[in-house]
């Protein structure tokens, strides 16, 4: 019989469930979606033939089964990651930066953190702003790469994800969803939701008012928890204080959009090279970082 081979993304997944506590937690860490992670939960316990796990509310408890892999997964990714660190060009030096609206920084922690493992001595610089400028400062040779919303007057880059949009409104309160609608809307420039919005509102013959504008979802969500206006956000960037609305809402749907890579036009440099490529694994549809 052939020896069995554990799948370390499975593994890695079970011991973010662990670490955070619950699957929409650990989906946030891996920039997964909720449903992915509990497949590849169940992956596992098919694989294995046990129950790793018990559902007690929102969170997970597992079994006794569940802890001793769980001791198992964490010498065995401790392990992978050493030797990944070990086999890497750990002399890649210099400076990068990369550009990247604020409502999408969330989906980057852990490549920023398993990138700086891999190569220490690089100097990593973020900027935040708005996709159209930081496409612009790519273009213009500021940047070394941007992570943007691709808008229709600005193509280009790798769509390297796709995620949908959903009418949002406060968990507890919500406004009247009669015309006129009020939103809370980017301000205009800062990101494609808000022509999108207006779009589909248009086009179902509903009226609407602006009622808050901001460059982020940081300015635009105490208004919307408040239950003052309805937003437009990707379903990542859903917290525990919104919920989206359904069909039911008698709102539009609204399309996806997608997330494009970009870099400067010059030959990248080693640091812009890899972390460009851990960033298209890390946000291709279920794809992590080994």
């Amino acid at each position: 019989m052939r020896p069995r081979t554990f799948d370390l993304n499975l593994l890695r997944t079970l011991v973010t469930i662990a670490d955070t506590g619950t699957v929409t937690d650990a989906a946030q860490r891996l920039a997964y979606t909720q449903s992915t992670v509990s497949m590849q939960l169940h992956r596992l316990e098919a694989s294995l033939g046990v129950t790793l796990h018990e559902r007690q509310g929102r969170r997970l408890r597992f079994t006794p089964e569940g802890e001793r892999l769980l001791g198992h997964a964490r010498r065995l990714l401790t392990l992978n990651d050493e030797a990944w660190g070990d086999m890497q060009e750990r002399q890649v030096t210099g400076d990068l930066s990369l550009g990247i609206p604020e409502d999408y920084a969330s989906l980057l922690p852990s490549v920023f953190s398993y990138f700086h493992q891999l190569y220490p001595a690089v100097r990593l610089q973020v900027h935040c702003g708005t996709s159209d400028d930081l496409v612009r400062r790519v273009r213009e040779d500021e940047l070394d790469l941007a992570l943007a919303t691709r808008q229709r007057h600005s193509p280009g880059g790798e769509v390297v994800r796709r995620e949908p949009l959903v009418w949002a409104v406060g968990l507890h309160q919500q406004p009247s969803l009669q015309d006129p609608l009020p939103l809370a809307l980017y301000s205009p420039g800062a990101d494609v939701f808000r022509e999108v919005a207006e779009r589909a509102l248009q086009a179902a013959g509903r009226d609407w008012r602006p009622a808050y504008s901001s460059q982020s979802m940081a300015g635009l969500a105490p208004l919307v928890t408040a239950g003052l206006a309805v937003v437009v956000v990707t379903r990542n960037m859903l917290t525990d204080e919104l919920r989206a609305l359904d069909e039911s809402s008698g709102l539009p749907p609204l399309p996806s959009i997608e997330l494009a890579l970009h870099r400067a036009p010059r030959r990248p440099t080693a640091p812009a090279a890899r972390l460009y490529e851990l960033i298209r694994e890390q946000l291709a549809p279920d794809a992590a970082l080994d």
